[in-house]
């Protein structure tokens, strides 16, 4: 469509001078010859092209009504007298550019499609802020149980506060989800947002990578870096799965949380900043902290607020209100064929065990509405994971299979786990709540290589 320019001149040749270009470089145009004249075109315009000077109320008095109305359509302004101070005032007030007369037409032509593609980056940007804070508003975070609505409540009271945030549960109960619902709901929500999967760094990379290093710190590093923390200035850095982090980095994380400090590496300057930390973790931490693997000074620290996220087995009651949330969350994905799914099939989903949790809850409703015949998502339509479901024909009292000792059941259950994760481990041992060490581990045990 083409975007309509409103010209308020009161001079008639130079308005129809300005609307023959503007109308031969292809815009729409309305014109006005006072700014009283062109109030009501406002809201109808993409932008206004003003001279400063005009009978009655001023060009600058125009564009400082328009922004105390909280109009964002651009203002370029016109004035034969051009002095820095008439440009000064405009721009405070808020306008898009400047223009002193006179001025080329294909420059004219030029700040104009200018001015109208910086609106469009600025409508995009604040139509993508309202899509994430849609996100990660509650009605994106289902849960109905009390234990939810708990969470809910504590998220409320801890969000416009710094304290850091201790979150821990099963992988897939949503622990990111609630950590960018935290940050979304703090002052910093206009500040960078960082999460870092501290099972997916490598050891020896992890503390160049938290904390940055300076040129020649070591073998490759050819120019200076920030670290993960240092991107989050002001912002929110969220550790996943902080109970992977090893020894030697727990000590500059207790430094960062009590001083708000650290050094890059190979550097002696100390960098200040500003960050809310939430820590999430899948494992007991208390645990950790009994067999040496975890400091606890660092564990009192990250602990101020805990927010306990149980899994799904233990909230049944959710799984009707999340399984039609994701129906109608995935219908555009999957070709919008499924809109609704039976009382019988959700039935089905509650008698399973979801050692995955939300993330599997999710994952088998999307597999299920890609296979599925007809609108409605019926029994037969839903696809368990058959690996990983619990087994209900069993010979002993603790639930082996016929026939499968503890170690067969767990080498199928790794298998499984593997072969869901397309043979990325760290993913693999997220599924099966293990660290990836252990999960080594066991598959060297097991004689499994991939």
């Amino acid at each position: 469509m083409k975007k309509r320019v409103l010209i308020v001149e009161d001079e008639d040749k130079l308005r129809r001078i300005l609307e023959l270009q503007l109308l031969d470089s292809g815009f729409d145009v309305v014109k006005a010859a006072s700014a009283e004249e062109a109030l009501p075109l406002i809201d109808r315009s993409d932008l206004i092209l003003t001279d400063l000077k005009l009978g009655g109320m001023t060009g600058l008095e125009m564009l400082q009504l328009i922004r105390r109305q909280d109009s964002h359509v651009p203002v370029i302004v016109m004035t034969a007298f051009g002095t820095v101070e008439n440009a000064v005032d405009a721009m405070k007030a808020g306008a898009a550019d400047f223009l002193l007369k006179p001025f080329s037409l294909d420059h004219l032509t030029t700040v104009v499609n200018k001015a109208l593609e910086v609106r469009h980056l600025r409508d995009e940007n604040r139509r993508l802020k309202e899509e994430l804070g849609r996100k990660y508003h509650w009605d994106n975070i289902v849960g109905r149980s009390t234990a939810m609505q708990g969470i809910f409540a504590t998220i409320m009271r801890v969000a416009p506060s710094r304290a850091t945030v201790l979150l821990a549960g099963e992988s897939g109960v949503g622990k990111d989800l609630i950590a960018r619902a935290i940050h979304h709901h703090s002052p910093r929500k206009d500040r960078p947002f960082v999460k870092i999967n501290c099972t997916a760094l490598p050891e020896n990379l992890m503390e160049s990578e938290l904390f940055g290093y300076e040129k020649g710190a070591f073998t490759g590093a050819n120019t200076s870096k920030p670290g993960k923390f240092e991107q989050a200035d002001t912002g929110t850095v969220m550790l996943d799965e902080i109970g992977d982090v090893p020894a030697s980095v727990q000590i500059k994380l207790l430094r960062v949380l009590q001083e708000r400090e650290f050094e890059r590496l190979g550097s002696n300057k100390t960098t200040h900043i500003d960050v809310r930390v939430i820590a999430a973790t899948n494992r007991d931490l208390r645990a950790a902290l009994e067999d040496g693997t975890f400091r606890e000074d660092l564990y009192y620290r990250l602990n101020v607020v805990p927010i306990e996220i149980p899994p799904l087995r233990e909230r049944k009651e959710d799984i009707p209100y999340l399984a039609r949330h994701f129906v109608e969350k995935l219908g555009p994905e999957t070709g919008d064929r499924v809109f609704d799914i039976s009382d019988s099939a959700i039935d089905k989903l509650a008698q399973y065990s979801w050692p995955g949790n939300v993330r599997e809850l999710e994952n088998v409703i999307e597999r299920s509405m890609v296979m599925a015949s007809g609108e409605t998502l019926e029994p037969n339509d839903i696809r368990l994971d058959m690996v990983l479901r619990q087994r209900h024909n069993t010979s002993s009292e603790f639930g082996l299979p016929d026939g499968m000792s503890l170690d067969q059941y767990e080498m199928e259950l790794i298998k499984g786990a593997l072969k869901k994760a397309d043979g990325n481990k760290s993913q693999t041992a997220r599924l099966l709540g293990l660290t990836r060490n252990a999960l080594r581990y066991r598959l060297t045990q097991m004689g499994i290589e991939s």
